[in-house]
């Protein structure tokens, strides 16, 4: 073997064989010279373990003592020198101290069987950093694919973050983080040297826009929610002004008293109400509390940021609820009514509630009266308020009733002018004729206004002489003027009785001779249903034809809309009916055709007898020859007999 082959011997070799022992190349030399030489030696090659330089040597062979280690010994000096280094694990936390610094990294020796590289960006926050110094670190590989010891600064720090971030979850601690930048729906916090996301509706108690303005700033904070599974933390700013509030809340409630009065802000304001900022307590004005008047809105009186002096009206320690009142910090408007609001006076007022009773007036800012239905006019018909009043609108009244102790006072519009129906008689005295205006329609009749205040109503039936409505709207429409005559007066009730077919002469006296019983009308059916049909007749009148009335020769109907012949079956002028029939037109046409032929048939038998009778009378004797003459006749008499005969029995 060459000296080459020698010199190129692993160094943990060289080195145990520098102690107590020859020099290795003459060791080997002499192992060499006892072998066969290594060219005349052919050399299996093991591609899984490729053969290198001295595989054959035996190093439990002391050459000096010429002696080997027992498997008992070698075991010990195994243990003793596992023992020398530190056991460690992946993820294990370990500290240790920095042996060297380069320009990239830093070298960490923690007592294993090699020292690990950590680069120096984890060490940023240490500007002082030097050889000597201990730190922390994890052990991320003991081993990695190059054979290194794999350590980091970086996660040993977020591990020990997570930790004391856990810790203070737990314990409520408030931690110090800076914001480091902005993020969706938030801010980054670091924490510890961890991240934590602080979400925008936990930076203040009011609401933020700019979240630019908090970063790079070190602010204090509370841990509200974890994540264990992926490592992750929200923390809460607004969580820590709460905690004070609250504090000047619980203060603050101590010292409440109903009655008291505090100065607050306004800070919302809502359909309700307003929300005042009592110095850390909120409280809650209601807008029935805010004026003695009605209001719409509370912005109509209060703004925000306003400042308020206000009285305390209840709370709840509890639910931590405060009512609040500003209306009752000034006497109540019942209590310093003026003298001249009194029963009989004239008031002006402005309307700020209706109902389907009535309207209430504002006389002053919470003095209120109620004008009711029954006195807006003097009319006796039903009036709609919604319709009479509109909201904001002036009126003026009188003062009927007062009562200051129930705070109540009672209207009245209609009393401002005479009442019409203390003069009835004289403007609207019995069987005068006027000229009114439809109020309104109902299934028995239509209410007229012949002046405000006075009315009546017309009776469907005293509509028209003639013809028969289901409904005045067939008649007449609301708005339309109609002529009317007063036919009877209650002033007790305040009514009056009105007609209007009564302005002609009744035409079923003079249409009696006209549409007698059994005289025959042309006629057109107007309307017709299971019962029977309408028939318009001459003048305006109209018939009724029943159903079996209206058959025809030929077996079917008259319809509606045709024309045809009626005959008068009944005529009523008191209960102003006529009943038509078309089939008893031609009926009655038959039974006299057969009665003429009756009459007829009877004529000629008549003619027969007699001639007989004179034959008889003539002939003294009877011969043979006169004797068939005398059979003849007879026979021609019993044909005619029986001819009458079946006649009648048809």
């Amino acid at each position: 073997m060459s000296e080459n082959n020698i010199v190129n011997l692993p160094a943990g070799q060289a080195g145990s064989n520098a102690e107590g022992q020859e020099p290795v190349a003459e060791s080997a030399a002499v192992t060499a010279t006892t072998n066969t030489p290594v060219a005349d030696v052919p050399v299996e090659i093991v591609p899984e373990r490729p053969v290198t330089a001295h595989d054959d040597f035996d190093w439990t062979i002391d050459k000096r003592n010429v002696a080997s280690y027992t498997k008992e010994e070698k075991d010990k000096y195994d243990h003793v020198y596992e023992n020398t280094f530190v056991t460690i694990t992946d993820g294990e936390l370990i500290k240790g101290s920095v042996v060297g610094l380069t320009k990239t990294d830093v070298v960490i020796n923690i007592g294993f069987k090699s020292d690990g590289l950590v680069s120096l960006n984890e060490f940023r926050d240490l500007q002082s950093l030097k050889v000597g110094d201990e730190v922390e670190v994890m052990v991320v590989e003991k081993e990695d694919r190059e054979g290194h010891l794999h350590l980091s600064r970086k996660q040993a720090r977020i591990t020990r973050a997570w930790e004391r971030i856990v810790e203070v979850h737990k314990t409520g601690e408030v931690v110090t983080g800076t914001v480091t930048s902005k993020t969706k729906g938030g801010l980054i916090v670091d924490v510890f040297g961890m991240e934590t996301f602080l979400p925008g509706s936990q930076i203040d108690v009011k609401p933020v826009t700019d979240y630019d303005q908090f970063v790079n700033k070190t602010m204090e904070f509370k841990v509200v929610k974890i994540n264990e599974a992926i490592k992750n933390a929200v923390v809460s700013h607004k969580a820590l002004i709460e905690s004070d509030i609250e504090a000047q809340r619980a203060e603050i409630m101590s010292k409440l008293e109903k009655g008291q009065v505090l100065e607050g802000t306004i800070k919302n304001i809502t359909d309700f109400g307003a929300f005042m900022d009592l110095g850390g307590l909120d409280g809650l004005l209601y807008i029935t509390d805010i004026s003695w008047g009605r209001i719409s809105h509370p912005s109509e009186v209060l703004k925000l940021d306003q400042k308020l002096q206000v009285v305390v009206l209840d709370f709840d320690d509890g639910k931590k609820r405060i009512s609040l009142g500003l209306k009752q910090l000034t006497p109540h408007p019942w209590d310093v009514l003026p003298e001249n609001i009194k029963e009989g006076e004239i008031v002006k007022g402005k309307v700020v509630n209706i109902e389907d009773y009535g309207a209430f007036l504002e006389i002053l800012p919470g003095v209120e009266g109620l004008v009711h239905v029954s006195e807006i006019t003097w009319a006796n018909t039903p009036i709609n308020a919604k319709e009479f009043f509109k909201l904001g609108d002036e009126h003026q009244a009188k003062v009927v009733t007062l009562d200051k102790a129930a705070r109540k006072m009672s209207l009245s519009i209609k009393q401002l002018s005479e009442d019409p129906w203390s003069t009835i008689e004289t403007k609207f005295p019995q069987g005068s004729k006027h000229t009114g205006l439809v109020k309104n329609i109902t299934p028995y009749g239509v209410f007229v206004e012949l002046a405000p205040g006075i009315g009546g109503m017309i009776h469907i039936s005293d509509l028209s002489w003639l013809k028969r409505f289901n409904h005045p709207s067939e008649y007449t429409k609301v708005g339309q003027n109609i002529e009317v005559v007063i036919l009877g007066i209650d002033k007790e009730n305040r009514k009056l009785q009105l007609g209007h077919k009564q302005l002609e002469e009744d035409p079923w006296n003079a249409l009696e001779q006209t549409f007698a019983i059994g005289t025959i009308h042309e006629g057109t059916v107007t309307r017709k249903d299971d019962k029977g049909a309408i028939v318009q007749l001459p003048y305006g009148l109209e018939g009724f034809a029943p159903n079996r009335h209206l058959a025809k020769e030929d077996g079917k109907q008259v319809v509606a809309d045709e024309t045809a012949q009626f005959m008068v079956i009944e005529f009523d002028r008191n209960e102003k009916r006529i009943v038509l029939s078309h089939t008893r037109i031609w009926e009655q046409a038959k039974a006299e055709e057969k009665d003429a032929a009756r009459k007829e048939a009877r004529a000629e038998a008549d003619k027969a007898h007699k001639a007989v009778k004179n034959i008889q009378s003539k002939v003294e004797k009877s011969t043979l020859g006169d004797l068939g003459t005398l059979a003849e006749i007879k026979e021609k008499l019993k044909q005619e007999e029986k001819g009458n005969s079946e006649a009648n029995n048809s």
